[in-house]
């Protein structure tokens, strides 16, 4: 067959780009004995599957066949394997195309919804800048940032900070985390940004103004690890702190937390630690809480210390930050680092996989919902460039460029928009540290071209190590620092190296790779793109002119920068994009000019070190051609190197943190709102253990409902008012009369009774037999979808006294009731419950209220159920069960209306932050504050009450409404009964925005039962040890 060498080109481009991810099997031609069959290789290999290592393997014995026809049978095989390789990615392409197109229609739809809403004329006020606070270099037409390198300049700066005395929570839960000798390049968890979280703690940690910084992460005591990242606590010693240790407190400074959750003896990738969020906030929040006590009582008058701010780094901390922040009304803020969506792009742009096989090997979709969530909370969203916000962060429903300048010029203006909220997207480029730098560059200035000496003195270990690979090791260094990850595209690198004879003659190549023992215990991913550079290496014949060191410590990277700026070398990012480049800050920082991808955040940092020249990463000549012209032109060498030295202090960390700190000052102080006197708790510990919740008679709680409504938002106000001045007399008069004791504090267990999957009667009885198996000292609460009249009717159905519980999560959790005693009721028409409205300040954060209820409404009447000629409503607001956080709505047929993932995407592209929810049967549909949930209700009653979330027992169903999977997880414990009284629910419930696995595990912690009578529910309850055996 003639013509065939085309493929061996095709199938070296698979080759370099690597095998695909998780692929094992080994190609049928190697394994064929006998005669070869056509038809059998294509319907085993090309219908059923394919591996594109394989493919290369297939290849080379092909072409290895003696006989032709043979051969040029196998070649034809090939051809038709190529052929369905392209099929497909041209199927993937067109499903991605449709796609794109639809979301895109619909975002520009609901722009214009949005528009349409805020119909007030600004036209010169909304065409706004750019992107709000885009830049921190100030005047963007220099380019340039305000130096602050000298201390003088710092303490100008810190003078009004001294006084204050802030805690910082920055959390970032995957990968390994120390303060020192970091293991960077282990793995993929283990990367830049791990140096990141931990330096800007440190920085912070230093700042003036900022008593406290917790640096919350994984406890890991696994036997493949170093026993530092098992220990619960490490302080971070300042780099220099000389000018600030006067003001260090006893609990002071900055901190490493490692929070257990998860396996407890396994390090495992961060793709598998999302059933494990939950945990890891119970866990979080019982550690912040326990802080701000402390802190309170060293500097916070006896009051506790709040976090200023709540900082979650990718999407796994992001989630767990908009849960704690939530749970404690605090800030949030968010840095993205690596966005899932954008991932998910390049991913299919390959062709490769399809997006089922890229979610079921990175939990993409699940990683970009949390980012969705994440937007949702934050308050402000750090990022390292323009091109980050612009072409990454626009890719999320929560976030559009577009929108987000109308409403910062409405703001502005001080126009209403019409509960639509977006987060405020800044840029502040990452930190560094200079303080070794000044030295350094009377080092390099001084050296002379020739002066040999220098190489032969006693240097760094790591030296030796990199110049026992070289023949000459004076030439000249280029210097790549990466993992062997596909995306660094370190082998386009070492191919541009291999085909330049002049840059051969010219310089040596320098290839670190993080650190390995065994090419074979890598990972698939990293080991293949290893392989393939080491096989370059010898088609090239680089030996002598390329060295790979095996290993490295984090305290050895400065060195090798330094041998590189020695040997008047280049470093060089080939990166297909580089979200930031912190990597070209080090080695500009110690005097080497940079060769950087033209995609992504070198660009910003090119502009304002101008110390080098950026490529395309794909043009294999223009990488050699600049890194050529770096090297041979020593005048443009020095010019690179000195305005890289010079321009660098534009990057130092107290620069990073001023502004970091200045945007935090920005953000609208949130903490929660009512006040505790723990004295008052500690001096009742003679009180029953058996009062419950119902004796409350806090006044802020007494807000006393009528069946028909009547005066509610005035009875809000006037309790307000109470509660001011009530908080002023003392709190010890709020939790006493002459009848009540002390309410739930003194409950040692609590059960929580959260079945969404039974009609009433089987919830009733549901509830008695929970009542008859419990004793002593045991409290009780309902959580569920249902408004507090229709829990007043059930309970009188039932015949149970509304003050056997100790509280009432309604609505889905947007409303947090307690039982009061029926001898307060001013009227006979009034419901025996108390609103506790301080959970309201907690939830109302960035409620639409009326302007998301119109968008609802609006968008209501597009769903019909067209009949012939008539169309009749299929969603009916349902105001009798609506209250002022809850909007509800009656569904009259479930399989006309969309599922959870596509209606709060409509309401996050038109701005409105809210959660979606359906019952279990799909009949009614709620939508609630983003920050409430009924999961979260219960960390509300922890942060108030001091209730231990380990001490609270969930009683569920076999399935629930749309948030039954955040009633699982978690330190408390779970109860799932099965039976025949559950139903089945709605076929809404499998249109998930992700499954359901990616947040369920097997856990100690959740028990499974068939039945709910009640010697088998106190069967369970002594299993997990909430009554004796």
């Amino acid at each position: 067959m003639a013509g065939n060498d085309w493929i061996n080109s095709y199938l070296e481009a698979i080759l370099d780009a690597g095998p695909s991810i998780g692929a094992d099997k080994s190609s049928l031609l190697l394994r064929e004995r006998g005669r070869f069959n056509p038809t059998r290789y294509f319907v085993e290999e090309v219908i059923t599957g394919y591996d594109e290592t394989d493919l290369h393997k297939t290849w080379v014995r092909a072409t290895a066949m003696r006989s032709t026809q043979e051969r040029n049978t196998r070649l034809e095989n090939m051809c038709w394997r190529i052929w369905n390789l392209a099929r497909k990615k041209k199927q993937i392409e067109g499903e991605e195309a449709q796609r794109t197109s639809k979301l895109r229609l619909e975002r520009e739809r609901a722009r214009h919804d949005a528009t349409d809403d805020m119909c007030e004329d600004l036209s010169e006020g909304e065409k706004g800048d750019t992107i709000g606070d885009l830049s921190t270099h100030g005047d963007r037409r220099k380019g340039r940032i305000r130096k602050t390198s000298s201390i003088d300049a710092l303490d100008s700066w810190a003078s009004p900070y001294k006084d204050r005395k802030l805690y910082i929570v920055l959390i970032s839960i995957h990968g390994l985390i120390r303060g020192e000798n970091m293991e960077l390049g282990r793995d993929s968890d283990t990367g830049g940004q791990v140096k990141y979280v931990v330096e800007l703690a440190r920085a912070l940690g230093s700042m003036p103004g900022v008593y406290r910084v917790d640096l919350l992460t994984r406890q890991i005591s696994a036997p493949d690890i170093d026993w530092s990242y098992g220990e619960p606590a490490e302080m971070l010693t300042p780099r220099s702190s000389e000018n600030f240790m006067n003001e260090m407190g006893e609990s002071s400074g900055a901190y490493i937390i490692r929070i257990p959750f998860g396996p407890r003896d396994k390090y495992v990738p961060k793709e598998l630690l999302w059933p494990h969020i939950q945990e890891f906030v119970d866990g979080a929040l019982s550690h912040v809480m326990h802080v701000s006590k402390v802190l309170g009582e060293q500097i916070g008058g006896g009051q506790p210390v709040w976090p200023v701010a709540i900082h979650g780094h990718y999407a796994d901390a992001g989630n767990s930050a908009s849960l704690l922040s939530g749970a404690l009304n605090v800030p949030m803020v968010l840095t993205g680092h690596s966005l899932g969506r954008d991932k998910l792009e390049q991913l299919l742009k390959q062709g490769r996989q399809t997006r089922e096989e890229i979610n079921a090997t990175y939990k993409i979709i699940r990683r970009i919902e949390a980012e969705e969530l994440a937007l949702d909370a934050s308050e402000i969203v750090v990022t390292s460039t323009r091109q980050e916000i612009e072409e990454q962060w626009n890719l999320y429903d929560g976030f559009d460029l577009i929108l987000e300048r109308k409403l910062r010029a409405r703001i502005k203006h001080g126009v209403s928009c019409h509960g639509r909220y977006m987060p405020r997207m800044v840029i502040i480029p990452p930190g560094m540290e200079f303080n070794d730098i000044s030295a350094h560059d009377d080092n390099i200035d001084s050296d002379e071209e020739g002066n040999d000496d220098n190489l032969t003195s006693p240097n760094p270990p790591i030296w030796s190590e990199i110049m026992r690979f070289f023949t000459n090791p004076h030439k000249p260094m280029i210097l790549a620092l990466s993992r062997p990850d596909p995306k660094k595209n370190i082998t386009t690198l070492v191919k541009a190296f291999g085909e330049c004879r002049p840059l051969r003659e010219l310089a040596n190549l320098t290839l670190v790779m993080g650190n390995r023992d065994d090419i074979d215990n890598m990972s698939s991913t990293n080991s293949s793109v290893l392989v393939s550079i080491l096989k370059l290496i010898d088609k090239y014949d680089l030996y002598g002119q390329v060295a790979y060191p095996k290993h490295h410590k984090q305290s050895d990277v400065p060195d090798i920068y330094r041998l590189a700026a020695k040997t008047k070398g280049v470093f060089i990012n080939p990166a297909f994009i580089e979200p930031f480049g912190l990597t070209l800050i080090e080695a500009s920082a110690n005097g080497l000019p940079i060769v950087a991808t033209q995609n992504g955040g070198p660009v910003d940092i090119h502009k304002v070190l101008d110390n080098g020249i950026l490529v395309d990463p794909h043009d294999q000549n223009a990488i050699a051609d600049a890194l050529y012209m770096l090297v041979s032109d020593k005048h443009l060498w020095t010019q690179c190197q000195q305005n890289g030295l010079k321009n660098i202090h534009q990057f130092s960390w107290p620069e990073h943190c001023k502004t970091y700190l200045s945007k935090i000052a920005s953000c609208k102080p949130r903490h929660p709102q009512w006040i505790h006197n723990e004295d008052s708790f500690e001096d009742s510990e003679t009180d029953s253990p058996n009062d419950s919740l119902r004796d409350i008679h806090d006044i802020s709680l007494n807000l006393k409902l009528s069946l028909d409504g009547e005066k509610g938002e005035n009875a809000v106000a006037k309790l307000s008012n109470g509660v001011r001045a009530a908080q002023k007399v003392g709190s010890s008069e709020r939790f006493y009369d002459n009848s009540s004791k002390l309410p739930i504090l003194r409950r040692k267990h609590l059960v929580v009774i959260a079945v969404d999957s039974v009609d009433d009667a089987n919830l009733i009885a549901i509830i008695k037999s929970i009542f008859m198996a419990s004793s002593g000292d045991i409290g009780f609460i309902l959580s569920t979808q249902l408004a507090i009249s229709e829990i007043h009717s059930l309970l009188l159905t039932g015949g149970i006294a509304a003050t056997d519980f100790d509280a009432f999560i309604c609505n889905s959790g947007s409303d947090l009731y307690y039982p009061s005693n029926p001898e307060d009721l001013l009227y006979p028409s009034e419901l025996p419950f108390a609103l506790d409205i301080d959970y309201h300040s907690q939830i109302e954060y960035r409620w639409g209220g009326e302007g998301l209820r119109k968008t609802l409404l609006r968008w209501a009447a597009t769903v019909t159920d067209k009949n012939g000629e008539s169309e009749e409503p299929v969603v009916i607001e349902a105001m009798e069960h609506s209250s002022t956080y809850c909007y509800s709505f009656q569904v009259k047929n479930p399989s006309l209306v969309p599922p959870v993932k596509d209606l709060q995407r409509q309401m996050r592209i038109q701005a409105l932050r809210c959660r979606v929810l359906y019952s279990h049967d799909g009949s009614r549909l709620h939508v609630i504050p983003v920050l409430a949930s009924r999961s979260q209700a219960l960390r509300y009653l922890f942060v108030r009450w001091g209730i231990e979330l380990s001490k609270m027992v969930v009683f569920v169903g076999e399935s629930g409404n749309t948030d039954y999977d955040t009633l699982l997880g978690g330190v408390h414990k779970t109860v799932i009964l099965k039976g025949v009284f559950n139903s089945a629910p709605s076929q809404l419930h499998l249109a998930r925005s992700y499954p359901l696995k990616d947040v369920l595990f097997d856990s100690p912690n959740i028990l499974q039962m068939d039945g709910c009578c009640p010697n088998y529910i106190k069967s369970a309850l002594q299993q997990l040890s909430i009554l004796q055996s």
